[in-house]
C-alpha cells in the first residue's frame, strides 16, 4: 500500500507532455514525447495541467525555404543600408560605375579602331605584293591573321562590357528602389 502511495505521489509531480499521435489522438505522457512525434510539436504541462512551454512543429521544407529567403533579404538590406545612406548615394554610385564602364568600352573601341587601321595597312601591303605579281610574305599573312583574332577578341570584350553595363543599370535600379523603400523615401 505504501509503495503504491509513493508511486502515485511520484506520478503526481513532474511535467506532462501533450502531443498528437498518428491517429490524431491527443496523448498525455509523463515520460516525454516519442521521437517520431517531436517534429510535429508538443506542449509541456505543469502539475496543475497548465501549459508552461509550447514546442512548435518543425518547419516544412517550404517554410524553411521562406525563412532562408527572409534571412537573405534581411542581410541584403543591411548591406544596402551600410553602403548607401540615401537614394542619392545610390544614384551617385550608379553614375560612377557607368562612367567607369563607358571609359573601358571607349578604350576598347579605340583599340579596335587602331587594329582595323593596322589591318587595312597590312592588307594594302599584301595587295601591292599581289598586284606586283609577287607572293604575299608569310609574315604579313601571319600579322593579318593575328590582327583578325585580336579584333574578334576585342569585339567580344566590348559586347561583354555592354552586358555588364546593362546589368549594372538594372542592379542599381533595384538597389535604388529598395533603399527608397527601406528609408521610406518617395524618390
Amino acid at each position: 500500500m505504501v509503495l503504491l502511495g509513493l508511486l502515485g505521489a511520484d506520478l503526481a509531480f513532474g511535467d506532462l507532455y501533450r502531443y498528437v499521435d498518428d491517429k490524431g489522438v491527443v496523448v498525455l505522457d509523463r515520460h516525454g514525447v516519442p521521437p517520431q512525434y517531436i517534429g510535429k510539436g508538443y506542449e509541456v504541462l505543469n502539475e496543475q495541467g497548465r501549459v508552461i512551454r509550447v514546442v512548435r512543429a518543425a518547419p516544412t521544407a517550404k517554410e524553411r525555404q521562406q525563412l532562408l529567403e527572409a534571412e537573405a533579404r534581411a542581410s541584403s538590406d543591411m548591406q544596402l543600408l551600410r553602403l548607401y545612406a540615401s537614394v542619392q548615394d545610390v544614384e551617385r554610385a550608379k553614375k560612377r560605375k557607368l562612367a567607369e564602364l563607358d571609359g573601358v568600352i571607349g578604350i576598347s573601341r579605340g583599340n579596335l579602331q587602331a587594329l582595323r587601321t593596322q589591318q587595312d595597312n597590312l592588307q594594302s601591303q599584301a595587295a601591292n605584293h599581289e598586284r606586283a605579281g609577287r607572293a604575299v610574305p608569310e609574315q604579313l599573312l601571319t600579322q593579318i591573321g593575328n590582327l583578325n583574332r585580336e579584333q574578334a577578341s576585342l569585339q567580344r570584350d566590348i559586347e561583354r562590357y555592354l552586358r555588364v553595363r546593362q546589368e549594372a543599370e538594372r542592379n542599381f535600379g533595384r538597389d535604388q528602389a529598395r533603399v527608397a523603400e527601406l528609408l521610406g523615401s518617395t524618390q
